[in-house]
């Protein structure tokens, strides 16, 4: 896409802590930030991580602007040395993440950026925003295509997206998390994301009757023809009109019809009397698509009770993940350096839930080695190793009672390098890559924590290292 300079796009208060590092003496300070989430969306099992791309893209542009620089100089707040500062600015941090596609937990770090405290500060509400939007429209996507059971999903939910930037990224999103294609056409230009779409109730209604404006489609594109049936009557009238017009201008012409799309109504009933008159009419093979306000819940409970559904398109409801349309991730200081030391930071809260996990850290999966299967994530100190030859005992950081010795496994570092002092040393795979990934991956996952209501709790555990670590902040920082 065009490119925008997005270095202002930024909380303010990120400028007025940079000026304040700045006039004590701290701006080279080097610091530990971690962006993770606590709380999977819909209460669900897990998440897909999703928006790396953009955010490379972000910290490969970060520049301050004449206009930028006179707009803080109007503010009145901030030292001209500091402006002047900004006026040079050239990121230069390390920042690490896990590959999009990837199944993602909560109080497990996404995104660790380390660098001087200005510029790692400065870049939280960027990676906040680009990660959460994403990953939140995978992980509603991945909900979806899963309730499918194997049929295809479309992503229709550009006119509903919050903002042009919304449908764009969510069409990019929803392809991560299992979408076969998306209506949204620049998703296709810019992503190489499959278009699809045919006409709308208006094309119906612009003709005399639905008998010629099915006609006049089929004229026009015999070879991808789908009819909307449901402009006045699916049964008495839609389907009637499309059988005649699959005979009359399709078959004729050496074409087999695409389908037909069902956009209101039951879509149980109507579906399955749909393909009674299809079948009966020899058009085995023309697809029943289903759209309208669909979501994972009603396309499950429209599947158990018979649906003869081919293909669902899906909108509003996935292109804003309208059931929980927040994706909580935040982005906290884990560590600072001093005289070369990494220093431990920790932020305490009476929810225990908002307790942070402190220090430089590296995330971990293991994996059972004859099933291929996800056993738990590991956080350690980032200078640990999990030596995979030995038996693994993992614990409950809560519960540490709750012990499991692990053998016969793998272990795979899920943090990866994208930056080395501001130099990006990652490339991104093609969207069709992370998307196949992201499936591999996901199959990786137990059914039980797969279930949509009241799944299995996936472990993400602390190395004893770091437990200890964390412990030992606890009683430091606790108000005796």
């Amino acid at each position: 896409m065009d490119k925008m300079n997005l270095t202002m796009l930024t909380d303010f208060y990120e400028l007025t802590m940079a000026n304040g590092y700045f006039q004590n003496g701290l701006k080279d300070k080097q610091a530990y930030f971690d962006m993770f989430f606590r709380k999977v969306p819909d209460n669900g099992g897990f998440a897909i991580m999703a928006g790396v791309e953009q955010l490379i893209e972000y910290l490969k542009n970060l520049k301050f602007e004449d206009k930028d620089i006179e707009y803080l100089r109007s503010k009145a707040l901030f030292g001209e040395e500091f402006l002047q500062y900004l006026n040079n600015f050239k990121f230069s941090c390390d920042v690490w993440a896990i590959p999009e596609g990837t199944p993602i937990f909560p109080n497990e770090p996404v995104v660790t950026v380390r660098g001087p405290v200005i510029e790692a500060q400065f870049v939280e509400t960027m990676i906040l925003l680009t990660i959460n939007h994403q990953s939140l429209i995978a992980t509603k996507a991945n909900r979806i295509v899963r309730a499918a059971q194997g049929r295809d999903v479309m992503e229709f939910g550009s006119r509903r997206a919050q903002g042009y930037d919304g449908a764009i990224y969510g069409a990019r999103a929803a392809y991560i998390g299992g979408c076969v294609g998306t209506a949204c056409t620049i998703a296709e230009k810019e992503f190489d994301i499959p278009t699809i779409g045919t006409m709308a109730h208006s094309w119906i209604q612009m003709f005399q009757t639905e008998l010629e404006a099915f006609r006049a489609y089929a004229r026009t594109y015999p070879g991808n023809c789908t009819f909307l049936v449901d402009t006045y009557n699916v049964l008495k009238s839609g389907i009637p009109n499309a059988i005649k017009v699959f005979n009359e201008e399709i078959v004729p012409r050496g074409f087999r019809p695409k389908g037909i799309r069902i956009d209101s109504g039951d879509i149980t009933y109507l579906s399955k009397e749909a393909r009674k008159m299809l079948d009966k009419a020899g058009f085995h093979d023309c697809s029943i698509v289903a759209s309208n306000s669909l979501d994972e819940y009603i396309i499950r409970d429209i599947l158990m009770q018979g649906a003869q559904v081919d293909l669902f398109g899906v909108g509003e409801r996935l292109i804003t993940s309208k059931s929980e349309p927040v994706f909580g991730g935040v982005y906290k200081l884990a560590a600072v350096e001093e005289n070369g030391e990494i220093i431990p930071k920790i932020k305490l809260s009476e929810n225990v839930g908002k307790i942070t996990n402190p220090g430089f850290k590296q995330a971990w999966r293991l994996f059972d080695k004859e099933s291929g299967e996800a056993i738990a994530d590991v956080l350690t100190v980032n200078n640990e190793t999990i030596d995979e030859s030995k038996p693994y005992e993992l614990f409950d950081p809560e519960y540490t009672w709750k012990r499991k010795t692990v053998t016969n496994f793998t272990a795979k570092r899920l943090l990866v390098r994208i930056f080395d002092k501001g130099t990006c040393v990652y490339e991104s795979p093609k969207l069709r890559e992370i998307k196949s990934y992201c499936k591999a991956q996901t199959d990786t996952l137990w059914d039980e924590i797969k279930r949509f209501e009241n799944p299995h709790k996936y472990y993400v555990d602390l190395s004893r290292p770091l437990w200890e670590m964390k412990e030992r902040l606890l009683q430091e920082y606790s108000v005796k």
